[in-house]
């Protein structure tokens, strides 16, 4: 009787076919992401405030939080073609004031959401893939995160590490809280994943070949869970901006750093002669939320593996 000299090891042609198997799953991932008006429209939009965030120090005609339009004798002055969004009633151009917010908006916004992606990924694979006292333990504690009022616990470490707010990084700090306690959603949806595909036969077989856990999990499974992540992703990223938008309107932001938030509440007392100072920094708060949604709701059909061409 022969022995079988195949191995189970994968031959080079086989991971080319698995690599222009995974390429040609994001190309149409793309191709049905582009037949998505709603979604591309929401793409042009975020790169739009990416490209506004990252330019901003040259687009400004002034720097942040300056009051030079009130020595100019500009103060409280209507849109015009020397200040395009109007000046506010202490001298602060709105015009550069957006163009400077959408750099820290966007930064709490991106890194509070990558800080609970990778939070969620880690605890809730542990929590997927584990089974026992371990997996109890990591649930109960992603119930915890998820339970605590976020809002009130930022505005409150706004008060209590009030001098690392007069530093300067208050924006840091809501982006470091938003991240630690908001990873939950993240969490619960890899656990899910995961406890759907953990069974599968391509899991069993990495098992029976002596895989590690961690290579099982972060190798083999987080790869391709990473669809609902990404689309939630997106989501958290809008509802972050728009938290740290009512901290900062609230008057718990940093006071030294232009955002939305605290440019519109630098014009609410004067909302009925200089709507601008409240108008034009709004508006840039509604269209970059909408901007993210539309692109989760894009990624979200695009990346549905039950929808076909």
């Amino acid at each position: 009787m022969e022995k079988d000299t195949k191995s189970d090891v994968p031959t080079t042609q086989e991971k080319k076919v698995t690599e222009r198997r995974e390429a040609s799953q994001w190309a149409v991932a793309w191709r049905r992401f582009k037949r998505n008006k709603a979604g591309l429209a929401g793409l042009f939009i975020v790169l739009f405030f990416v490209f506004i965030a990252i330019t901003s120090p040259w687009l400004a005609p002034y720097p942040p939080r300056s009051y030079q339009s009130l020595y100019e004798g500009d103060a409280g002055q209507s849109p015009s073609l020397k200040h395009p969004f109007g000046t506010s009633n202490s001298g602060l151009d709105v015009y550069s004031e957006v163009l400077h917010g959408t750099l820290g908006d966007m930064y709490v916004g991106v890194g509070a959401t990558a800080i609970a992606v990778i939070i969620g990924i880690v605890i809730g694979a542990a929590a997927g893939y584990s089974r026992g006292g371990l997996s109890d333990v990591l649930l109960m504690l992603s119930q915890i995160f998820y339970t605590i009022p976020l809002l009130p616990l930022i505005l409150l470490a706004a008060r209590v590490f009030l001098i690392l707010v007069a530093q300067g990084f208050g924006l840091t700090l809501i982006m470091l809280l938003l991240g630690v306690f908001g990873w939950s959603t993240i969490a619960f949806i890899v656990r899910g994943e995961i406890l759907r595909v953990r069974e599968l036969e391509y899991i069993q077989a990495s098992r029976a070949l002596g895989a590690s856990r961690s290579r099982i999990i972060f190798r083999h499974i987080v790869p391709n869970i990473l669809t609902p992540v990404i689309v939630t992703a997106t989501l958290l990223i809008a509802g972050n901006i728009l938290t740290e938008v009512v901290i900062s309107f609230l008057g718990f932001g940093d006071v030294n750093t232009s955002t939305w938030g605290l440019t519109i509440q630098e014009g609410v007392a004067y909302i009925r002669t200089q709507w601008w100072v409240c108008i034009f920094p709004g508006l840039a708060t509604l269209f970059a939320v909408l901007g993210f949604n539309l692109v989760g709701d894009g990624l979200s059909d695009a990346l549905n593996p039950r929808l076909r061409d």
